[in-house]
C-alpha cells in the first residue's frame, strides 16, 4: 500500500497520476500457457493473417517494459507522470482456466504486481485481479488483495467467458466490493463477437469501446447499480460509447422496452461512474467533463501498449478546460478515488 512518502512533483505543482497502465506476470503466463487457446482471448481470436503476426510481434517487443520497472520509470519521467496505478495486462484475467488454476494464476499476478509496486512505493500503486469464474474464490482473493497485499483496486473484464457481469451469481462480489470501498476498473479484452472486426484492428478501436458500453448497460438495466449504489466503478477508454449514446439509453428505459423498473434514467446512473482520458481526442475529453464533471475523469496512458497515449499530459493541455478541472483530471480525482496518501513535497 502506498504510504505517506513525500516526493517533489515532476510538473512543479501537484502530483500527476496515471491510472491506466499495465503489468504482466511471467509466472502467471507460464502457468496458463498450456491451457491458453486463441478462442479464449477475443483479440487473438478475431485478428487474422498479417494483423495477428503484427500483434504478436508487438506483444513480444513489450516483454521487458511491461514486466519490469526501469523502463517504466524512465517513461513515467518522460511523460511527466509522478504515480502509476498499475493494473494487470488484460490478457491476464485467465477467466477461461479451471477455477483452481485460475485462482492460482490470479494469486501469482497479484503477488507479482504488489512486489513491483513495493520497489518504488512513492511511484507505483498496485491493482489486482480475481478469478471471477468462481464467485467464492473471487471473494477470497478480493479480501486477500486488500488485507494482505494492500491493493487499491481490482481490474475486471467486460464479461466472464460470455457471462454478463450482471448475472446473479456475481452479486455477492459486487456487494463485497462496495462494502470494502475498493475501486473496480472495467477494462475490455477485444469483442465477444468479432466476426466483422477482423480487419484494420477494428477488434480494438471499435470492439473495446463497444464491449465496455454493453457491459455497463447491463449493469444498469439488470439492476446492479441499483443494488450497490456506493460502488466505485471506473470504465476504461473514456467509458466506450457511453458518453455518446445516453439519449438512446434513456429513451428505452420504459416498460415498452425492458422489464427493469428504473429509479432514475440510465444517464443518471452514468454520473456515478468514473472514466479515463485514453480517447486520443481533446474534444472527447471535453465532452466527458461536460457530461460527468472533472471530478469523475482521470488521466490515463494505457502504457505500454500501441493503442495507448504517449503524451497524456500534452493531450490534456490541448483541452479547453479551466485550471481546476485540468488539475483534477491530472491527479486530484485519482488521489481521492483511490485514497492515495502520498503527498507532494
Amino acid at each position: 500500500m502506498i504510504g505517506t512518502e513525500r516526493r517533489k512533483p515532476l510538473n512543479g505543482t501537484s502530483l500527476t497520476v496515471d491510472m491506466h497502465c499495465h503489468f504482466t506476470s511471467r509466472r502467471a503466463d507460464e502457468l496458463a500457457l498450456p491451457l491458453r487457446k486463441a478462442e479464449n482471448e477475443p483479440t487473438l481470436a478475431a485478428i487474422a493473417g498479417g494483423s495477428r503476426e503484427r500483434w504478436a510481434n508487438h506483444i513480444d517487443s513489450l516483454e521487458d517494459r511491461v514486466r519490469g520497472f526501469e523502463q517504466r520509470l524512465r517513461d513515467m519521467d518522460r511523460m511527466g507522470i509522478d504515480v502509476q496505478i498499475v493494473s494487470p495486462g488484460p490478457m491476464q484475467y485467465f477467466y477461461y482456466l479451471p477455477p483452481e488454476v485460475g485462482r492460482e494464476a490470479s494469486r501469482l499476478v497479484n503477488d507479482d504486481i504488489a512486489a513491483l509496486a513495493a520497489t518504488h512505493p512513492d511511484r507505483l500503486v498496485a491493482m489486482g485481479t480475481v478469478p471471477l469464474q468462481d464467485t467464492g474464490m473471487a471473494l477470497e482473493e478480493l479480501d486477500r488483495c486488500i488485507d494482505e497485499l494492500g491493493l487499491h483496486a481490482i481490474e475486471l473484464s467486460t464479461h466472464v467467458n460470455g457471462e454478463e457481469l450482471s448475472i446473479e451469481r456475481l452479486r455477492p462480489f459486487f456487494g463485497r466490493v462496495e462494502e470494502r470501498g475498493i475501486v473496480l476498473f472495467l477494462h475490455p479484452l477485444g469483442a465477444t463477437d468479432g466476426r466483422r472486426l477482423t480487419k484494420h484492428y477494428f477488434i480494438n478501436s471499435i470492439g473495446n469501446p463497444l464491449e465496455s458500453t454493453i457491459a455497463v448497460a447491463h449493469l444498469i438495466y439488470d439492476g446492479v447499480l441499483d443494488a450497490y449504489p456506493a460502488l466505485k466503478l471506473c470504465v476504461a477508454h473514456g467509458g466506450g460509447y457511453l458518453a455518446q449514446c445516453t439519449g438512446r439509453l434513456d429513451h428505452t428505459a420504459t416498460p415498452e422496452y425492458t422489464d427493469h423498473i428504473f429509479t432514475q434514467l440510465p444517464s443518471d446512473y452514468l454520473k456515478r461512474l468514473y472514466f479515463d482520458t485514453v480517447v486520443h481526442d481533446p474534444r472527447e475529453i471535453e465532452n466527458l467533463v461536460r457530461r460527468y464533471g472533472a471530478d469523475h475523469i482521470m488521466l490515463g496512458s494505457d502504457w505500454p501498449y500501441r493503442m495507448g497515449e504517449t503524451d497524456p499530459l500534452g493531450l490534456l493541455d490541448r483541452c479547453d478546460l479551466i485550471a481546476s478541472d485540468r488539475a483534477a483530471i491530472a491527479g486530484g480525482t485519482a488521489m481521492y478515488l483511490f485514497n492515495l496518501k502520498i503527498t507532494a513535497a
